[in-house]
């Protein structure tokens, strides 16, 4: 969760950063990444990376999707909310009913 936070942190500090023309959101794109892959790296000493990085990303996609229809106004249409629920329904799915996610 905490690869998953710093993920979602430097992603909106990415769309803040303007095309990194400001520098305290750019450096902080730069930190929170490299706090996420670090973290998400210490995942796979107990999970595969396949399953890790579903996860890790599709958590990723929900969290950016809401922080950007809440802060950035960036609307979301059917399609959008059906496919994101859908990605939330596949990690459900992996965390409830696969044995290749259990730690």
């Amino acid at each position: 969760m905490l690869a998953v936070a710093a993920e979602t942190i430097g992603t909106s500090a990415l769309q803040a950063s303007q095309q990194f023309t400001r520098v305290g959101p750019s450096v902080l794109v730069v930190v929170a990444y490299a706090i996420s892959f670090y973290m998400l790296s210490l995942t796979l000493k107990y999970m595969p990376v396949g399953i890790m990085y579903a996860m890790w990303s599709g958590l990723g996609i929900i969290f950016i999707a809401l922080i950007g229809w809440l802060v950035f106004r960036q609307s979301l249409d059917l399609p959008a909310v059906i496919g994101i629920t859908l990605i939330l329904a596949g990690i459900v799915v992996i965390q409830l009913f696969s044995n290749t996610a259990r730690h």
